[in-house]
């Protein structure tokens, strides 16, 4: 890996997590850690361009059918690819087919960008990844191969002890929060070989006093009745929350023309 190498373009292809959920600015819109890593690289090259393509709620089916072809036809200098963990999450989860559109996927952008960037996605700690824990794990390790087979690189943010603490997510415990997103950009910065600027970012933050039981029951009735419940409808309904909704930064356009 070349040493604070220079890139001109950046795309990113993904769902929720590369579309910034849950790092929410004031105009209600979501930055996330594409678009601060898009920032600190424009920062470094004028006339940098960047295309986001993410949105959220897309498997990984959805993904290779609806940006991997579009994201290859811009020939960006790096591609970032995350996937598949939505469907390692549905009750029902083919992972031969997960790991097929995965293969597709990678086959398909390696070769039309300067460098591939993949992840093993962060996982929160909880009960719930407990039980959908083999799948993600699956999933991780055929990244770690499609990556050594085809020249990609892979930033581990599942192996990260800060990106696992609670207090990094959002209330709805599916998205980080904008202190997760901040670090998720600083493991991909130094993935692509730039210097650091923060050497901690897998350090988990300060301990606190954990809430109260009366607090925490509060927590699991506000999460269930305002995400669990509709996470779990769209589930039964076959709908999904990004249906209909365009791609984050649809052109590889300047840096300027699409910052916040």
């Amino acid at each position: 890996m070349q040493k604070n190498p220079t890139y001109s373009s950046l795309v990113a292809v993904g769902d929720s997590f590369t579309e910034g959920m849950s790092d929410l600015l004031p105009d209600g819109s979501y930055r996330g850690w594409a678009d601060l890593l898009a920032g600190r690289m424009a920062a470094r090259t004028p006339g940098f361009r960047y295309a986001n393509l993410a949105v959220r709620g897309k498997l990984i089916g959805q993904i290779v059918d609806e940006q991997v072809e579009v994201a290859a036809a811009m020939q960006a200098d790096v591609i970032t690819l995350v996937g598949g963990l939505n469907d390692t999450l549905r009750p029902k989860c083919d992972m031969v087919r997960v790991r097929a559109l995965l293969t597709e996927a990678v086959e398909r952008l390696a070769p039309s960008c300067k460098q591939l960037v993949l992840m093993r996605s962060p996982g929160r700690q909880g009960p719930v990844l407990e039980r959908f824990r083999p799948r993600m794990e699956e999933l991780f390790a055929h990244v770690d191969e499609l990556a050594a087979k085809h020249g990609a690189v892979v930033a581990d943010l599942y192996g990260a002890p800060s990106l696992r603490d609670p207090r990094l997510w959002d209330v709805d415990r599916l998205h980080l929060s904008a202190e997760g997103h901040r670090r998720v950009a600083e493991a991909v910065w130094q993935t692509l070989g730039y210097d650091p600027e923060d050497t901690e970012w897998r350090t988990p933050i300060p301990a606190t006093l954990p809430p109260g039981w009366t607090s925490r029951r509060v927590a699991d009735a506000r999460f269930a009745r305002q995400h669990l419940l509709p996470w779990i409808g769209r589930r039964l309904t076959g709908r999904s929350s990004g249906d209909g909704r365009p791609a984050k930064r649809p052109h590889l356009l300047p840096y300027e023309e699409t910052a916040e």
